[in-house]
């Protein structure tokens, strides 16, 4: 059966739980609306690069092993000579490294993919973890008369960063650029979320770890839309997409993500060391604001912007105001979280793209059941 041509999308992400969330509710969307082309792994953002293998499984599950993965860099923009290495904020421990490369235990639900990552050094080079250039030059060369890509970015922008450098063409073919994360610091008093560097007190996590790539991005002539950190904060309650949650129909994605949630509610909730894993939450925005934007009742404004880049710890990654700017950004700045919250629901609810195996219970019931030896079968003309 033929499908009909959706948008070219490619999702950078950076392995947090939010970004697997919203790589599973970007391949929920209608593929005659939004057809996902790639995904682009950032190697210096809340996970190693092992942890994609989670992004494998999840493609698995829900059918969609014909997308391919692009790892990225694993410093930021310039490291270690000319730039910053910021990826020490990330904690090491709990709430960072060592549950994300796991999906806080979860991952072990997941069907197991064959494919996996494979380094370029091992014994079998041919299948070696293809990189985020290589999957972008891939999805440029599939790409249709008029066709034109959409990136999210949920992550540091090194990738993108990368990619406008190193090709030419790069801004020819995007049609738009949304980008999770970012603070607008001149908007009030609100605060950012580098709980690890308190001197920093305006960062968005996101910007933080690769201030460079940041400013080359957002300072393009790319046509950009930021989602920030105020934005992602009203999208931020465990209690509202849970409850959004139980109010719908099962599929095996839902009760994933109902999991996921429910688990990291009851981690922050306890200790202190999961405080922070709200933050994760707010990310699922900017995919269902790409998607079902005009549903949301959103208020966007446009913004002449700046980022700090300086490789002083205390400023890294801020975003100003700019009077100056030539470049205008769109800002989303409002949206009807009651609405969002039912959108996210219904979106993994829907049984139309689901899951075509459910789980690793599943997955090995499969695998347990015995090999049909029945010899062809032949049909029967009437």
């Amino acid at each position: 059966m033929n499908v009909s041509r959706g948008k070219p999308v490619i999702f950078d992400m950076d392995m947090s739980p939010g970004d697997y969330v919203s790589l599973i509710y970007l391949l929920k969307a209608p593929r005659e609306v939004i057809d996902v082309k790639g995904v682009l792994v950032n190697g210096n953002g809340w996970a190693n690069i092992a942890s994609i293998d989670i992004v494998y499984d999840i493609l698995h599950m829900m059918g969609r092993d014909d997308i391919p993965i692009g790892l990225g860099n694993t410093t930021a923009m310039g490291n270690p000579t000319l730039g910053c290495n910021n990826a020490y904020a990330i904690p090491l421990g709990s709430g960072g490294f060592i549950d994300s490369d796991t999906l806080y235990g979860l991952a072990r639900l997941l069907p197991i993919s064959p494919r996996r990552y494979t380094p370029e050094s091992s014994d079998d080079p041919e299948h070696r973890q293809s990189l985020a250039s290589e999957v972008w030059q891939s999805v440029k060369r599939q790409l249709g008369p008029g066709d034109k890509i959409t990136l999210l970015t949920s992550g540091p922008l090194t990738n993108l960063a990368n990619i406008s450098l190193s090709d030419s063409d790069a801004s020819s073919v995007i049609e738009r650029v949304y980008v999770v994360g970012g603070l607008i610091t001149d908007e009030g008093h609100e605060k950012g979320n580098v709980f690890t560097v308190p001197s920093n007190k305006y960062a968005e996590f996101n910007m933080f770890l690769d201030p460079l790539a940041a400013k080359t991005v957002l300072e393009s002539n790319l046509n950009i839309t930021l989602v920030p950190l105020t934005a992602q904060r009203k999208a931020a309650s465990f209690e509202s997409v849970l409850e959004a949650l139980e109010q719908t129909q099962q599929t095996p994605e839902s009760v994933f993500v109902q999991e996921l949630f429910s688990l990291l509610k009851e981690l922050r909730s306890k200790e202190k060391l999961y405080h922070h894993v709200d933050i994760f939450l707010g990310e699922v925005l900017g995919a269902v604001y790409m998607v079902q934007r005009s549903d949301l009742k959103s208020t966007v404004m446009l913004k002449g912007i700046s980022v700090v880049a300086n490789t002083m710890k205390s400023t890294d990654g801020q975003i100003v105001i700019s009077n100056q700017s030539t470049k205008l950004v769109h800002v989303l700045s409002d949206f009807n979280g009651e609405i969002y919250y039912e959108l996210l629901a219904n979106s993994l609810a829907n049984k139309k793209q689901s899951a075509i195996i459910a789980s690793f219970e599943e997955q090995k019931a499969i695998w347990s059941r015995p090999p049909d030896n029945s010899g062809p079968k032949h049909t029967k003309f009437l």
